[in-house]
């Protein structure tokens, strides 16, 4: 472990897409707009959210995820090996379908550059233009299981007969991704996580299990905790790298994650992550019991007690309780606060405006400042 965090008050990443973004992607799909036309305009709407981000008090500034459609396939996409495809049904969030888009394995899994190096760069330098230099540009991306949920293909089963074989590929083409990233100027990134969240629901784990070779949950864990280590093990002193374990975040509703973290936080100091963004703001998570595992006093803990939902901002007295009760089990210096999950994990969006999306993240700075 290098370091923890420099603030209290943080955010998953993703916002929401502002009206311009949505009407511009919609010229681009009918014809009347050009790539190089939308880049325009999603650089003109990306530094007017990092202002906004700047102005409610965040140190941590992301792009919002502008560029994208999806939290993770996009990622997938511009990696050598996958390839985007198209389903019957998209994933079923309690009665909302996203898109019938997923992604498919066509040949051996590599870094070979990506666009969102260039992403990156174009965040850093609005950051850096309107920032005071207390701030850092934040990347995220997904962390490298969530690739498991897809359908393996007989093309796939002839390259990487093994689990093995596939997440030693997929594991240094990450290792290699945050080396591009260093090397680009980032020095916070983070690992978006829907299978870590999920290991303690036990419809998911089936789908997990079937999904992944056959392999049983222990088993998965286990190369989950070592790709993630080979991954880590090498990265730069200095680049703070975190997770957000997503308990499902679809146009203000979820598809999985029922569970506490007991049995995931138990290897948290294996897993070697400098942060963990965990969901608490419903029960569905449990109690805060999980972080006695956490014996790294280096590790950080960023509570998700904030929705990003809803819109009602919560009473400060009851965050304020919360987080003392989380301290019971891990030192104060050692927690954050954040909303639960992004306002926009795909460009439909959660269900409040864009008011409401700022009022949530000033709420959250404000209540940081107070208890830290």
């Amino acid at each position: 472990m290098s370091t923890q965090l420099p603030f209290k008050g943080d955010h998953v990443g993703s916002v929401l897409r502002t009206d311009n973004i949505k009407e511009a992607r919609q010229k681009v799909a009918s014809g009347d707009l050009t790539l190089e036309q939308l880049k325009e305009i999603e650089n003109l709407e990306i530094e007017k959210i990092v202002k906004q981000q700047i102005d409610v008090g965040l140190k941590a500034i992301t792009d919002g995820e502008f560029r994208r459609a999806w939290w993770q396939f996009d990622y997938y996409f511009g990696l050598t090996g996958f390839k985007k495809i198209k389903k019957d049904t998209g994933f079923i969030f309690d009665g909302d379908e996203t898109k019938a888009e997923t992604v498919e394995v066509d040949g051996k899994i590599k870094w070979e550059g990506h666009e969102f190096i260039d992403h990156f760069k174009f965040l850093k330098e609005m950051v850096d233009k309107h920032g005071d230099g207390s701030q850092l540009a934040k990347m995220t991306i997904p962390a490298p299981f969530v690739s498991i949920y897809r359908e393996i293909s007989k093309t796939e089963k002839e390259l990487y007969p093994t689990a093995e074989l596939f997440f030693k590929d997929l594991g240094q083409s990450y290792k290699d991704a945050l080396h591009a990233f260093y090397e680009a100027g980032c020095r916070y990134i983070q690992f978006d996580d829907t299978i870590l969240a999920a290991l303690t629901d036990e419809e998911f784990v089936k789908e997990i299990e079937d999904k992944c070779y056959g392999l049983p949950i222990d088993d998965i864990f286990d190369l989950l905790v070592k790709t993630t280590q080979d991954i880590l093990k090498d990265k730069p002193e200095d680049l703070l790298v975190g997770t957000h374990l997503c308990k499902g975040n679809f146009r203000s509703t979820f598809i999985h994650g029922a569970g506490d973290y007991d049995y995931v936080a138990r290897r948290f100091d294996e897993l070697g992550y400098d942060a963990y963004f965990l969901e608490y703001d419903t029960d569905r998570a449990g109690g805060f019991e999980p972080l006695k595992h956490i014996k790294d006093k280096n590790t950080e803990v960023v509570l998700g007690l904030i929705t990003s939902k809803t819109a009602p901002l919560e009473d400060k007295t009851v965050i304020k309780k919360r987080i003392d009760e989380a301290s019971k089990y891990l030192r104060l210096e050692q927690l954050a606060l954040s909303p639960q999950c992004g306002f926009a994990s795909t460009e439909e969006g959660n269900k409040i405006t864009e008011e409401d999306q700022w009022n949530k993240l000033k709420h959250v700075v404000e209540i940081a400042k107070e208890v830290w």
